[in-house]
């Protein structure tokens, strides 16, 4: 498969994955909308930090470092040896799911019952959760690998989508059960998410017309379950190995992810009351990493993966794969950089009143606010990193992911001070001016590499970070703008002024996007040729 035929399906990927996660989510954010007026802040907190947290440690350690690992080179492979290594993750996820069950319940501070009942029974059903939704680890990987489009987001957003329908009926009717509410609609995801897969695999190997459109390394259903009959080695340890290189650096990129979690949980500098307001207000701003950032990361890894060998030096790829892949990073660089300024710029003057609509003076009231406008500068280097990590682990050689898990090392521990540090200084915000740093710490290492990896070569694909000085101008007389109009018109004038506001937010954001369309010609042709071919491509299959 060539380069270009792969870059037309990542980008089909990509964006089949926007428009259909952008329906779904409108949908459960309403749904969750809802859900929130019926609720306490330390509710929330535990569900949202305490409970999430545990399920999303035990999928993360047992899982992330066998998708990197799985996901990488060709798929021409022992498929069979390859789904071995996958199903390693479900012993791994009950492994993982006892022992940090056993430290949520025997180690951490536990709830007065009396405000948040049934915490002991909303642990047990989280981690079983956690290992149930590991059973359609080696479907999801498959999935993955040959690009099954529009697969992944509906199933996790058809799982999401009634998830919320049953705690909003739960909530509504049978308020009293507490933490039971959300543990069994937690543990209702996870079922439904894993049953989709198997669904769609059974019936697509069922059938002989979808096993001639699809180059599938397995004929039937049972191919997908492990193999121990094989003369060969159970596993392959070329993967094998990879995988417990990318399993460090996972340890660490958990910790780096979740640590202002991690810094609540166990370090207690937050109450449950105020780590609800930050994590409503933390989802509520990573919404846009989600919608849109996240697709674009997931599928053009794959893509950077497939055309750059990792164990090959830059100057022994091929010049054609090496080439295209420094231009689709040049561009993704661009758009991440537009996106994440456009977020920061607007959300300044548009956060208070983002948060009084979702969730009413709960949320726009105290330090809710003050959170959002600086989760919007988070977003900025957020982009970013999403964009440069996914094509630094794509070409990474194993030696140079076990240096860059040192660094990693180096940089959870001053993580972990620095946001406990800010926290006791600045309160909740704390959290996020850390991840901030992190992040920027981050990024300087991907663009270190990046600008070696293509030193000796006349690619830059780095002048993806440079915008026009008349689009800076745009930005800045649109920020200037839309902060005037928010102390005039919002939040607490009516509805009118409320709309007055937001029509000046949309005449400056149509000024900006329509400048954007001036001024960065390349990034436009390319979203064209690549997005727009892959819009085609989706209305015929």
């Amino acid at each position: 498969m060539g380069s270009q035929e792969v870059l037309g399906q990542a980008a089909r990927l990509a964006s089949s994955g926007l428009l259909l996660q952008v329906l779904f989510r409108v949908i459960t954010f309403v749904l969750n909308a809802f859900i929130l007026r019926f609720l306490s802040k330390e509710i929330v907190g535990v569900v949202n930090v305490r409970l999430t947290l545990l399920y999303s440690t035990t999928t993360f350690l047992a899982r992330e470092a066998f998708r990197r690992a799985c996901l990488s080179g060709s798929t021409q492979r022992d498929w069979s040896q390859t789904l071995n290594l996958l199903w390693l993750t479900v012993p791994l996820g009950v492994f993982w799911s006892l022992f940090l069950g056993w430290v949520w319940l025997q180690l951490l501070e536990v709830p007065d019952p009396d405000v948040v009942p049934h915490y002991g029974t909303g642990v047990v059903l989280f981690g079983l959760s956690a290992v149930v939704e590991l059973l359609g680890e080696p479907f999801w990987v498959l999935a993955q690998a040959h690009m099954f489009v529009k697969l992944k987001v509906i199933a996790e957003s058809l799982s999401v989508i009634l998830r919320s329908i049953l705690t909003a009926f739960l909530v509504l009717w049978l308020p009293l059960w507490g933490l039971y509410i959300f543990s069994l609609a937690q543990l209702f995801y996870t079922s439904v998410l894993v049953l989709c897969y198997v669904i769609y695999f059974t019936k697509l190997l069922s059938s002989p017309e979808s096993t001639k459109q699809h180059t599938l390394p397995v004929s039937r259903i049972t191919d997908l379950l492990p193999d121990f009959t094989r003369n060969r080695d159970f596993v392959n340890w070329k993967e094998a190995k990879l995988t417990w290189s990318f399993f460090k650096q996972s340890f660490l990129k958990q910790i780096l992810t979740e640590g202002e979690r991690y810094v609540m949980t166990f370090l207690n500098v937050l109450n449950f009351g105020d780590q609800g307001v930050y994590d409503i207000v933390n989802n509520l701003g990573s919404l846009v990493a989600r919608l849109i950032f996240q697709p674009i990361e997931e599928s053009f890894y794959i893509f950077f993966a497939k055309v750059l060998e990792r164990e090959k030096d830059a100057t022994l790829q091929r010049q054609e794969d090496f080439a295209v892949a420094a231009m689709v990073l040049e561009s993704l660089l661009k758009l991440a950089l537009l996106a994440g300024l456009t977020i920061t710029v607007f959300g300044f003057a548009y956060s208070q009143l983002a948060l009084d609509i979702y969730g009413g003076a709960m949320l726009s009231s105290g330090s809710g606010p003050v959170l959002l406008r600086t989760y919007c500068l988070y977003v900025l280097l957020l982009a970013i990193n999403g964009v440069t990590e996914c094509f630094t682990f794509a070409a990474m050689s194993k030696e140079e992911v076990d240096r860059y898990n040192f660094t990693m090392l180096a940089l959870s521990s001053s993580f972990l001070v620095l946001s406990y540090l800010l926290t006791r200084w600045c309160g909740s915000v704390g959290f996020i001016l850390a991840n901030c740093f992190n992040m920027g710490i981050r990024i300087t290492q991907s663009l270190c590499f990046i600008y070696r990896y293509y030193q000796e070569s006349p690619h830059r694909p780095l002048a993806g970070l440079h915008l026009s000085p008349v689009l800076l101008g745009v930005f800045a007389l649109s920020g200037g703008i839309t902060g005037v109009s928010e102390v005039f018109l919002c939040c607490d004038q009516g509805w009118p002024a409320r709309l007055a506001h937001i029509t000046v937010g949309a005449i400056c954001l149509g000024l900006t996007l329509g400048t954007a369309f001036l001024t960065e010609a390349k990034l436009i042709h390319f979203l064209r040729t690549q997005f727009g071919v892959s819009k085609v491509a989706d209305k015929m299959t």
